[in-house]
Order: structure tokens, then C-alpha cells, then sequence
């Protein structure tokens, strides 16, 4: 029942959006390798990037939760396993499957819609993903800690995203914002991933052109991951030492 109603609301946001895209004057579309999208083609890629940052993110908090409800999480980190091996095992399932349902959704959608993607941008765009996947991770094992500390911290994470997501570009060209904020957008983390993938799948960029967005996107995405690594091991020896690992 989960994996169909998480499909069936991929769908209806498409749908919503293919009959908000006919109020969108289309002048204001970014143009890509030369051709101007239209806002189907813009928005699908925001929806399949915006949704796995949400998916991405809140998975290992919510293993990390669950675990405290159910009472396991002090049996199973009193374990001498390691930390890295907790927080991925608690979210394998999802590190397999919404990436490949990221790239199922934009086939599906652009054959339903009559998108066109560019062939030669697919790998160069799953490069771009793979190297943005390290920065979610990162902000969600982030949260973990937060959750390991405050049982709800989660919700401050939360809302952090949602604002880098709203000044990403995913639903609206980041030109449209006031020049101070679209300057400053331009180095939000979701944005690159958003605007090389788009340059790839709409534009036909190859490597040299995408490879800019990955050189820049990497080192952040290692810093974010080494910084919620460091704090979720800081967090659990904080409930360690106070003795409160098995508080809910």
C-alpha cells in the first residue's frame, strides 16, 4: 500500500502541475542547449530532485525514531556495531530504490506528457545525482542526531530543507527571485544538482559542462556528509555518558 500511494501522489503532482504549467507564460522559461523548455519538462525534473531530497532525508531519522518508540535503539547501539552500519541499515532499501525511482518517474512522466529528455544527458545526470546523494545523507544523518537528542529535533531539519528547496529553482526559475536572493541561491546545493541535471536532460550537456556542476557540488556534499557523521557520533556518546539511550 505504501509503494502505490507513493506512486499515485508522484502522479497527481504531475497532473497538477501539467494544468498549472498552462498559466505559466512561457517567455519566462529558461532556455536550455539553445531550445526554451516548457514548464512540464522544467518541473519534472524539480519534482523527481525535490522528492528525493524529502525521501532522502527524513528516512534515517525515521529509523532512528522508530527504534527509540519500539524500544530497540538502546539494545542495538549497546552492540558493538558500528555506527555507519546502523544508520545505513536502516535505510538500504531506500538508497536502492529511490534512486531508481527517481529515474522511473521521469520516464514515465515524459512519456505520458510527450517530454523530450536528451539520450545523451542520462549519464552525465546520474553522475550529477550520485554525487549530490552524499550531501541529503549528510543533512539526514544530521537529523538522526538531532532525533537522538531531542526525540522530535527532526522538525528544525525540516524546515531547513523546505526553505533551501523553495530557493532551489525545483518549481520556478531561480530568475524570478529578487537579484539578492537568486545571487545567493545560485550556491544552494539543490540548485546545482537542479541546473546541471536540467542543462543534461533538456539541453543535451555533455561531460565538460556537467563536469563543473559536479567539481563544485562535491566538495560540498563530502563537507555536509563529514559534518552529520560527526554529529550523530557526538550525540550518541552524549546519550551514552547521560545514560538516556533508551528514553523516548
Amino acid at each position: 500500500m505504501s509503494f502505490v500511494t507513493d506512486w499515485v501522489g508522484l502522479i497527481v503532482q504531475a497532473v497538477m502541475f501539467s494544468f498549472v504549467g498552462r498559466m505559466i507564460d512561457p517567455s519566462k522559461l529558461p532556455v536550455y542547449g539553445g531550445s526554451r523548455a516548457t514548464y512540464m519538462e522544467f518541473i519534472a525534473i524539480g519534482i523527481a530532485v525535490g522528492v528525493f531530497v524529502q525521501i532522502s532525508l527524513g528516512q534515517v531519522a525515521a529509523g532512528i525514531r522508530q527504534e527509540q518508540l519500539m524500544g530497540t535503539l538502546e539494545s542495538v547501539l549497546m552492540t558493538p556495531t558500528a555506527p555507519a552500519t546502523i544508520q545505513i541499515g536502516s535505510v538500504i532499501y531506500q538508497l536502492v530504490y529511490v534512486p531508481i525511482r527517481t529515474a522511473l518517474f521521469l520516464v514515465l512522466v515524459a512519456v505520458s506528457f510527450g517530454l523530450s529528455f536528451q539520450p545523451s544527458g542520462i549519464l552525465p545526470a546520474a553522475a550529477l545525482l550520485i554525487c549530490f546523494i552524499p550531501f541529503v545523507w549528510g543533512l539526514g544523518v544530521a537529523s538522526a542526531a538531532a532525533t537522538l537528542t531531542y526525540r522530535r529535533g527532526s522538525g528544525a531539519f525540516g524546515l531547513g530543507i523546505g526553505l533551501l528547496t523553495l530557493i532551489s529553482g525545483a518549481y520556478f526559475p531561480l530568475q524570478l527571485l529578487p537579484h539578492w536572493l537568486s545571487s545567493v541561491a545560485k550556491l544552494n546545493p539543490i540548485a546545482i544538482a537542479l541546473n546541471g541535471m536540467r542543462q543534461a536532460l533538456l539541453g543535451g550537456a555533455g561531460w565538460s559542462q556537467v563536469g563543473v556542476d559536479i567539481l563544485t557540488l562535491l566538495p560540498i556534499s563530502v563537507c555536509f556528509l563529514a559534518f552529520g557523521i560527526a554529529a550523530f557520533r557526538r550525540a550518541m556518546r552524549r546519550e551514552r555518558r547521560r545514560g538516556t539511550l533508551g528514553l523516548y
